[in-house]
């Protein structure tokens, strides 16, 4: 067991593609935990969707060792993600740690999710080592970047480091810095055992591999050891670190980063931000542990075929296990059969689930539009939370609509700021306040609702900033708006996977060039299909898919035109008796028309 005073337990938290990986690769190699054969980029990005968009999206502990002054360190570091949808993730990381390197891109500079991060980490009490990346880029602009990095997070430029992960530079500075500056964990041996579960992941041979961040006592194998959520006991089995690959030894001290196995066989029985002490002498109280994740976008899953129904379920309740974030429920849609209601923290995390569930179960899924939650305050007094347009009451019962609002921060060059505040202006948002990072660079805070977010702001920020721009936002409160339920009748018929929350205001616009887009989609039959979209029983635009014809004439030449009219007579009414009985089929490209933009 090391003793705490050498031991330093850090994330790196830092913008997506700034360089955190690639910095955390340098640290294995160059502490000796692997070697040069072994390596290659992005080792501790074990998903392949991870490797191949190049993103980090599950936390990676290591614990690595390295001498300093005569002394040998452990050092146990927490791979954090980037992205603003993987947040929660690196809030967990933070509590098992007692420092941070905050990596900014040398040619970048600070981006929305830098500022975001390190305020999280301030939130924490945490020690912050600044570390500017990239330096050996032939466009890096370091001197800049370090006053930008002094502008927006009062960091001293003295304090900042230089490094470069792709080409190892600076890094022996980085882990001398870790060392000196890290404060090493507080917590005593002798203390009952308190020990923060701070994530799990499922072995198919193995059980439960539960992920703990001792903070008091000591956790031993063979040790009877109790969960304080859920009063249950059990044996521990197995107690090791991630050296990166998994690694057993005897015992966990206070301060240690590890995992331990317990005949876990329920992932249920897990919960994370739990207290993990003694069975024969617990802890008399908890830790703080984590508020539990929000989903903030919904979206129905559904199997193209009704046979893969418990297929899905099978997937969906696997993904669960090491993401905790995600959330499903079983429903039934009139158009769709019966799929579920899942719930997401946010557009990517909704297209990597997507992404992982057809790779993982090879199942073929439909998606009906993402929509956030709402509020509604019926005339009754009672609220109701709205996570499905199907779920609206009818308008006689609602006394206010509310929808979320959040605070949403961007950084983007300053020649782009008139372009974007006209971007926010279409979207309901409301202009809190502008700061200059630097003569050429400017941060944007806006307050809007975030359904007006999820759909395409990030494309539309891409697109007005050449690239440049970056935003990240947190969730404010619920606000009264002036909401509708927008839906779509095909031949008369409501198609409940088609319905969407829109502003009254928006809701003629987005109606017509909704009924436009699926004329385009949807299959000409051999009836005509009429295509309405509708608020409440107030038909707003209407489209009409022409039935697919037949030349019945196309033999008569010339002769009594009674023959030829017997002919149309019979034609028109097939199709009126197959306009009666024929079902409208609708292709899966007409549901994703819902999540594009309304612009051409």
């Amino acid at each position: 067991m090391t003793q705490t005073n050498l031991i330093r337990n850090f994330s790196i938290i830092a913008h997506i593609d700034h360089g955190k990986s690639t910095l955390a690769d340098q640290f294995l190699l160059k502490t000796g935990a692997i070697s040069q054969r072994d390596f290659r980029a992005q080792v501790l990005d074990g998903m392949d969707l991870e490797r191949e968009r190049g993103i980090t999206i599950r936390m990676h502990p290591v614990t690595v060792y390295h001498e300093h002054a005569g002394q040998r360190y452990e050092l146990n570091l927490i791979d954090t993600p980037g992205h603003v949808d993987f947040n929660y993730e690196v809030s967990r990381s933070l509590a098992a740690c007692e420092g941070v390197i905050l990596l900014v891109d040398a040619f970048q500079g600070v981006q929305a999710q830098t500022v975001a991060n390190a305020f999280l980490a301030m939130e924490h009490n945490l020690t912050i080592v600044p570390v500017l990346n990239k330096i050996d880029l032939p466009i890096a602009r370091p001197d800049a970047v370090i006053a930008e990095m002094e502008q927006a997070l009062a960091i001293e430029p003295t304090g900042v480091l230089r490094a470069s992960g792709k080409a190892g530079i600076g890094i022996e500075e980085v882990l001398a810095a870790i060392i000196e500056r890290v404060p090493p964990p507080q917590g005593k041996a002798d203390e009952p055992l308190r020990a923060l579960v701070y994530n799990s992941h499922f072995d198919t041979y193995k059980g439960v591999v539960v992920y703990v961040r001792v903070m008091e006592g000591t956790l031993k194998k063979g040790e009877r050891i109790k969960l304080m959520r859920g009063a249950t006991e059990h044996e521990v089995s197995d107690v090791g670190q991630f050296r990166p690959a998994m690694t057993n030894c005897d015992e966990l001290g206070p301060g240690q980063v590890g995992f331990f196995m317990a005949q876990l066989k329920n992932i249920q029985d897990v919960h994370i931000g739990d207290t993990v002490t003694d069975a024969l002498h617990p802890a008399t109280t908890a830790l703080p542990g984590y508020k539990v994740p929000k989903a903030m976008v919904y979206s129905g899953l559904y199997p193209i075929n009704n046979r893969d129904f418990e297929a899905l379920r099978e997937a969906l309740a696997k993904l669960r296990l090491n993401d905790s974030s995600f959330t499903f429920l079983p429903e039934n849609s009139e158009g769709l059969g019966f799929g579920f209601r899942c719930g997401f923290l946010g557009l990517l995390h909704r297209e990597i689930i997507q992404q992982r569930l057809e790779r993982d179960s090879e199942l073929e899924l439909v998606q009906t539009a993402p929509n956030t939650t709402y509020e509604i305050l019926t005339r009754k007094g009672e609220i109701l939370n709205i996570d499905s347009p199907q779920k609206v009451p009818d308008a006689g019962q609602i006394e206010e609509f509310r929808e979320p609002i959040v605070r949403i921060s961007f950084l983007l060059p300053s020649e782009n700021i008139g372009d974007l505040m006209g971007l926010c202006s279409e979207r309901f948002g409301v202009f809190i306040r502008t700061e200059y990072l630097s003569p050429t660079r400017a941060m944007l805070v806006y307050e809007m609702p975030l359904a007006e977010v999820i759909y395409d702001l990030y494309d539309k920020l891409k697109s007005v900033t050449h690239g440049y721009g970056t935003m990240d936002y947190e969730v404010l409160a619920y606000r009264p708006a002036d909401l509708v339920r927008l839906d779509v009748l095909v031949a008369g018929k409501r198609v409940d996977a088609l319905s969407t929350i829109v502003h009254r205001a928006q809701a003629d616009r987005r109606g017509r060039s909704l009924v436009k887009k699926l004329r385009n989609e949807i299959d000409r039959h051999l009836f005509e299909v009429v295509l309405q979209a509708a608020i409440g029983s107030r038909i707003i635009a209407r489209e009409s898919i022409a039935p697919l014809k037949k030349n019945v004439t196309a033999k008569c030449y010339g002769g009594d035109i009674s023959r030829k009219r017997k002919l149309w007579a019979k034609q028109a009414a097939g199709k009126k008796r197959m306009k009666q009985v024929g079902q409208v089929e609708i292709p899966q490209e007409a549901f994703l028309a819902v999540l594009e933009s309304d612009e051409p």
